[in-house]
């Protein structure tokens, strides 16, 4: 599977890149070199990359902080190879080896999804780690059906919007929480029946009669006591981050007098064939709509820092992506 021969007339060995010298310090976009790709590796032309939170802890140096310096950044983009629009991800990218948000990169053959007809590079940008998240827990981990009652906290985020349009998807009866009034529409265009602006404190009370089947949980901290008292007799927690904070208190004798389950997704652990099971899975449910990715702005590569801020200032509704190359 080689580069047919106008792309290789037209492709060029150096490409402009945001590349991280130093954890901490802001990232450089500068021109770098392309290898020539070995047996196992293919060059993509890139068009749009998907910026997560597990990027800005990479940049910090919380993430994969022993990965060579300097390197390119970034851990899922869209664009074409061989003629083809193709999603990549995983293999290690931005962590253990040069990233995608870059104008063109050599990566991992086994890193490369092909897209189903029908799925834009534009959404499929936001596949690799938050669309890869939002099926799993939802499908897989939580085996949400039209009989369930979901509540997603942080709904507002490219994870928990996902989320909501897949549990709404099944039938189910859905309802997120958010921190601010004004990420409360984007949500509700997910498909939420109902949309609460609640902190931990203001959390039983904004759901009142309330009872979910099953919670959706990124945040942690102070939102899972209350969570287990809204909880059903034999409800279930899926926790798949801690963006609030991983300590958390909580009265046992109400995880196991109602019989609760909390389940843990450990997608840092995934192998490459999950990875790939569940990415084909996920790009199918694009496809059919019963996923829909929500995209917040698309950025040129040179504001990967105002990306980063915003994210940390959680000022995002769904998905931030970055301009790499001609779309």
């Amino acid at each position: 599977m080689g580069i047919p021969d106008e792309e290789k007339m037209s492709a060029r060995s150096t490409v402009r890149a945001a590349r991280l010298h130093e954890h901490g310090k802001p990232l450089e976009i500068e021109e770098v070199e392309l290898p020539e790709p070995s047996e196992h590796e293919i060059r993509v032309e890139l068009q749009f990359g998907g910026v997560n939170p597990v990027d800005l802890y990479t940049a910090q140096g919380r993430v994969a902080p022993d990965g060579p310096l300097p390197r390119t950044l970034g851990a899922e983009a869209a664009g074409t190879a061989d003629g083809r629009r193709v999603l990549v991800a995983g293999g290690g990218l931005g962590a253990v080896r040069d990233g995608v948000w870059a104008e063109a990169a050599v990566v991992p053959r086994a890193a490369v999804f092909e897209l189903p007809d029908g799925v834009e590079p534009r959404d499929a940008a936001a596949m690799g780690i938050a669309g890869l998240t939002a099926h799993n827990v939802v499908r897989d981990l939580g085996r949400v059906s039209a009989e369930d009652r979901v509540l997603v906290l942080g709904a507002s985020g490219g994870v928990g919007t996902m989320i909501v349009s897949l549990a709404a998807a099944a039938g189910a009866s859905v309802w997120g929480q958010v921190g601010s009034a004004g990420k409360r529409e984007a949500v509700e265009r997910q498909g939420a029946e109902r949309v609460v602006v609640a902190s931990p404190d203001q959390l039983a009370q904004a759901l009142g009669e309330f009872e979910p089947t099953i919670v959706f949980d990124p945040l942690g901290d102070g939102f899972v006591q209350p969570v287990l008292e809204a909880l059903t007799l034999h409800g279930r927690i899926v926790s798949f981050g801690t963006s609030a904070g991983p300590h958390v208190e909580l009265n046992m004798q109400t995880l196991y007098r109602k019989g609760l389950s909390l389940l843990g997704y450990a997608g840092l652990q995934l192998g490459p064939q999950e990875r790939r099971r569940g990415l084909e899975a996920a790009l199918e449910a694009l496809r059919a709509g019963q996923l829909r990715v929500l995209i917040d702005e698309v950025l040129p590569l040179e504001k990967v820092g105002e990306a980063f801020a915003r994210i940390e200032r959680r000022q995002v509704r769904g998905k931030l992506l970055l301009a790499l190359g001609d779309s």
